[in-house]
């Protein structure tokens, strides 16, 4: 059988896994879907056969696009109700003869806030926030695949994702960077390549029902993320803001109200992930590497 990656919400993340994925092997036929039209015509001059998908356009053919799929992964944001893909083909995934690998992109935000407690995938699922509280929905939907029919869904819990172009250093540059100071909250990250190591090395050894957590060796503050930003760009580190007068978007305040510690021993010893970045210093370094190769490579 064809070896096909499919995506549902094609983004970031994806595009990554999709590169490695060819990179790896040529065989590989990528697919995803899209909000809008741009984005459709980009991802398919990449030869990436990108279809349209929200919850009021669902997949037109799901039967001749779903029984080529060998590897799905969903990375769709959730709301209230769940995850969108879910809702509106589950049912067409449920007797798939040639599924082979499932993946649910969730995150840590399901186990709430610990109070810089560690929490590890037996860890009781308890969301505070909207946020959370949907993703532990979602999980809750993709897992009764596996339980009631079979399906072999994996769920990746994911701590705050970065990579070239999506880190402290572009807000840096941006100077949209603040430096919020919250004594004693510190909270994990993962870098994007580690994403995709994971990934791979689960497409290789499949464990379906599996929870696995994404975060890195060295849960931080933001602002000495920021501090390290701004050290590796020569740049004056922003002055200092306290949680209380910093005014946070709902979305950012969210994220300061979960204080925790992610463990990450369980892709290590299943997966025998060893991280590429296991620290935000080593994986800003990396950022800042790939950006200006991107950059060479464009001006060649």
């Amino acid at each position: 059988m064809r070896k096909r990656f499919f995506c549902f919400g094609y983004g970031y993340t994806a595009d990554y896994l999709g590169h490695a994925l060819k990179t790896r092997d040529k065989g590989w036929t990528i697919g995803g879907t899209i909000r809008d039209e741009d984005r459709q015509k980009e991802l398919w001059s990449r030869r990436i056969r990108a279809r349209i998908f929200d919850e009021e356009h669902p997949i037109a053919d799901p039967d001749t696009l779903f029984n080529r799929f060998s590897h799905l992964l969903i990375s769709t944001p959730p709301d209230s109700n769940g995850d969108p893909v879910f809702n509106a083909h589950a049912h067409d995934l449920v007797n798939l003869k040639n599924l082979k690998w499932v993946g649910y992109l969730s995150s840590t935000s399901v186990y709430g806030d610990r109070q810089g407690g560690t929490v590890s995938e037996t860890s009781e699922v308890a969301p505070t926030s909207k946020r959370g509280s949907k993703r532990a929905l979602a999980e809750q939907q993709w897992l009764s695949l596996y339980k009631n029919h079979g399906v072999p869904v994996h769920i990746f819990r994911l701590s705050g994702i970065y990579g070239p172009g999506r880190s402290a250093l572009d807000s840096i540059r941006a100077g949209a960077a603040r430096r919020i100071q919250k004594p004693g909250h510190k909270f994990n990250r993962i870098h994007v390549e580690d994403i995709v190591q994971v990934l791979w090395q689960s497409f290789l050894n499949p464990k379906p029902g599996t929870i696995y957590n994404l975060a890195d060796d060295m849960p931080a503050p933001s602002d000495d993320v920021l501090e390290e930003a701004c050290k590796i760009l020569g740049q004056p580190v922003p002055p200092a803001i306290p949680f209380e007068e910093a005014n946070l978007a709902p979305i950012t305040m969210s994220f300061y109200n979960d204080n925790k510690h992610v463990l990450n021993h369980k892709i290590k010893q299943e997966l025998g992930v060893k991280l590429q970045y296991p620290t935000y210093k080593d994986g800003l370094l990396e950022c800042l590497r790939a950006e200006k190769y991107a950059e060479k490579a464009k001006s060649a």
